[in-house]
């Protein structure tokens, strides 16, 4: 493992710990070098996951792609990186867990956004802003009256 601060490639692991569903491992390691410390996460790379984007096409999933729509959708907001994270396993964690190793991408957008509405409602609207491709402040309006309507009753 090369340190990403020095790119010395030779590192101690000061810390192991396997998450809940035993299906990721962090690792916090120190270079022998410059002595910075990084974390890095192990994952079984089983059957991959493929995805058919809206326009037909295939790709392999992402998970890095995912945690920057989590990130991105949670900008500005009192949401902790290891959270973010933590859903990016989640989501990861649910596909592996079907059967069927394609998936619409239409159904990872709806897990987030059902994972992001119980967290914080406005990392919710961004991400559905952007995944819904809201045409005008109508279409944000709409959503905005079906949350609000949702927790008053």
């Amino acid at each position: 493992m090369k340190c990403p601060f020095c790119g010395f490639s030779e590192t101690k692991v000061v810390d192991k710990r396997d998450s809940a569903e035993l299906d990721v491992t962090r690792r916090r390691r120190e270079c022998l070098k410059c002595h910075e410390r990084f974390t890095t996460y192990e994952r079984p790379d089983i059957s991959q996951i493929i995805v058919i984007k809206k326009d037909g096409h295939t790709e392999q999933f992402d998970r890095a792609k995912v945690l920057r729509g989590i990130v991105r959708a949670c900008e500005k907001r009192p949401i902790s990186i290891s959270v973010m994270e933590k859903m990016a396993d989640d989501v990861e964690s649910e596909l592996r867990k079907g059967p069927v190793r394609e998936v619409y991408s239409k159904k990872i957008g709806q897990i987030i956004m059902k994972r992001l509405k119980r967290m914080d409602k406005v990392a919710y609207l961004r991400f559905a802003s952007v995944y819904r491709e809201f045409e005008d402040v109508d279409d944000f309006e709409r959503e905005v009256s079906k949350l609000v309507k949702r927790q008053m009753g």
